[in-house]
């Protein structure tokens, strides 16, 4: 039976996270340690974990606020133009005038395969006092592009349904660890952290690439499934999709199986065109795929 999805709750979700201006280089092949290799294009794409996964959320059909600290220059305007364009709420995006507009430059390869190396700038910045309360929302959504002390603030000052994307992956204290109801991971992830993130109450969701991706609640997997066969051109955000999918559609009540389903769908279809933004699908683009 083909899954139904609901198109009736309109949810509103925070996201508080990165923004970058990516440069991405296209190569034939990436190269190996110490080895230089000839480019075939470069381009400059808006970019940042956070930032990916508000306009994710959004095109998704959910009511998104994004938080996130950009330099006073020409690049933030540049970074922030998409979601600004399709009617992301920036009313809480501030500019320093202390450190620059996060940067990325991103190696991408013929097969669509990435490396990635992130310049911080603002995104560095911890932007939001103890006193700080994001407004209701039905979801959070928080990653670690940011200092931890941020994320530490917001998730205790939300109430609402909390996710976490623990990437990159760095150490994080026991108490944020517990405080998520959704913690998502990819393969190199959940080896970093190990049985630790099945130890606790809420669901956990792991992605090995094209392969598979499971979904765990209170340590027990309760659904796993193979996302669509695509010819990937870029990978870079296939992750963010997955993530802002995943909780759009668990905020949604929707069933593991079914949510685990589109957001494994909603991941591969942003593999299929260059840039992380860009390629970032509609929800009936992501309809319309699982048929």
């Amino acid at each position: 039976m083909t899954p139904k999805y609901s198109r009736e709750k309109t949810p509103k979700i925070n996201v508080v996270g990165s923004v970058n201006l990516d440069l991405v280089a296209t190569v034939e092949r990436l190269p190996g340690t110490g080895e230089t290799v000839s480019g075939l294009t470069l381009e400059r794409f808006p970019g940042g974990k956070g930032a990916n996964q508000a306009l994710a959320a959004h095109r998704l059909g959910a009511d998104v606020s994004f938080f996130a600290c950009v330099g006073d220059d020409n690049i933030a305007d540049e970074a922030l133009s998409i979601l600004k364009d399709e009617g992301v709420k920036l009313d809480y995006c501030k500019r320093s005038s202390d450190e620059p507009t996060g940067q990325a430059l991103i190696a991408v390869s013929l097969e669509g395969e990435n490396q990635i190396v992130v310049i911080p700038g603002a995104n560095s910045i911890n932007f939001l006092n103890q006193d700080f309360h994001l407004p209701t929302a039905d979801a959070l959504i928080c990653q670690l592009e940011i200092p931890i002390e941020t994320v530490e603030i917001v998730s205790s000052n939300f109430s609402g349904f909390f996710c976490i994307n623990l990437a990159p992956a760095v150490e994080i204290s026991a108490r944020l660890m517990s405080r998520a109801d959704l913690i998502v991971v990819n393969e190199t992830e959940a080896a970093f952290y190990g049985n630790i993130i099945h130890q606790r109450q809420g669901h956990t969701a792991i992605t090995y690439g094209p392969k598979k991706a499971k979904l765990f609640l209170d340590g027990k997997i309760i659904a796993k499934t193979t996302p669509p066969k695509v010819k990937p051109i870029d990978t870079t955000g296939a992750g963010d999709a997955f993530t802002a999918a995943l909780t759009v559609a668990l905020t949604k009540n929707q069933p593991p199986e079914n949510a685990l389903k589109y957001a494994c769908t909603a991941g591969a279809l942003a593999t299929m065109i260059k840039g992380a933004q860009t390629s970032l699908p509609t929800e009936e683009t992501v309809l319309a795929s699982l048929g």
